[in-house]
């Protein structure tokens, strides 16, 4: 005998464990459940509003993930990106690391450099370098938001006026052209603003999962030159919005020329 299907309570409370274990895609979420597309639709619209997950194109993602679980998200093109981005660095500079989990990888392959200073208001990069004494690391004071790890507020941005690096490397959870830098918080899109703002190169590092993406409402315009490194080889296909920005992770180097007004 058929088991019967669970109310729209009882369903939204296993959708949204669904999404925790990684399954967010709607046709599969559908599938699972026995239901319309049309109802998870509106299940996870349910669910966004109430802050339990956020709306992605075709799906969600939860909102209360780890940032250990967030690291492990598409780590191999993560430390592609990193290991791009790192490669960049030349001895002696001084570099501003945003928050987050690939500007924690890029931490990580700048750790055993010599002579380097790094500021960061992000406690990933601040745990992967605080044991090598070749980086003199610089820590941006200010209120922990705990669940992305960055240290924000009007303190951060305070002393964000006293550096200028040579390069700036921002993380991202979408990025848009002509739009920007997506943010979980306004707090968020006003920092990563004044760093896109403070160093005399700035770089975007973003996944494929990330391109053209915007899981939440707020945002940092890219308002001045930058470079985008992603691992998405087909970026100028697929993305050509992007193309003359671009820094391929793995790839053969720069796709494009000139660098992109935001």
């Amino acid at each position: 005998m058929p088991q019967p299907r669970p109310g729209t309570r009882d369903r939204r409370a296993m959708l949204l464990e669904a999404v925790r274990d990684g399954s967010g895609g709607i046709a599969e979420l559908a599938e699972e459940f026995g239901v319309s597309e049309s109802t998870i639709r509106r299940d996870l619209a349910s669910l966004a509003g109430a802050g339990h997950v956020v709306r992605t194109y075709g799906g969600a993602l939860d909102t209360e993930r780890s940032p250990l679980e967030k690291d492990r998200e598409h780590a191999a093109a993560k430390d592609a990106i990193a290991r791009e981005a790192a490669a960049l660095v030349r001895d002696g500079e001084v570099v501003l690391l945003d928050a987050g989990t690939t500007t924690g990888r890029l931490a990580r392959h700048l750790a055993h450099r010599e002579g380097l200073t790094v500021v960061t208001n992000g406690v990933t990069a601040i745990r992967e370098l605080a044991g090598f004494p070749g980086i003199d690391l610089i820590v941006l004071g200010g209120r922990l938001r705990h669940s992305d790890e960055a240290i924000l507020g009007e303190s951060v941005l305070a002393q964000l006026r006293h550096i200028s690096p040579d390069r700036v490397f921002l993380g991202a959870d979408g990025v848009v052209a002509g739009r920007g830098l997506c943010c979980p918080s306004l707090e968020q899109s006003v920092v990563k603003h004044a760093m896109l703002h403070a160093g005399a190169e700035a770089y975007v590092l973003a996944d494929h999962s990330q391109l053209d993406q915007a899981p939440f409402s707020y945002w940092t315009p890219l308002d001045r030159e930058y470079r985008l490194i992603t691992d998405e080889p087909r970026v100028d296909v697929m993305f050509p919005q992007f193309a003359q920005s671009v820094i391929l992770a793995g790839g053969p180097g720069i796709v494009g020329g000139a660098a992109h007004h935001g």
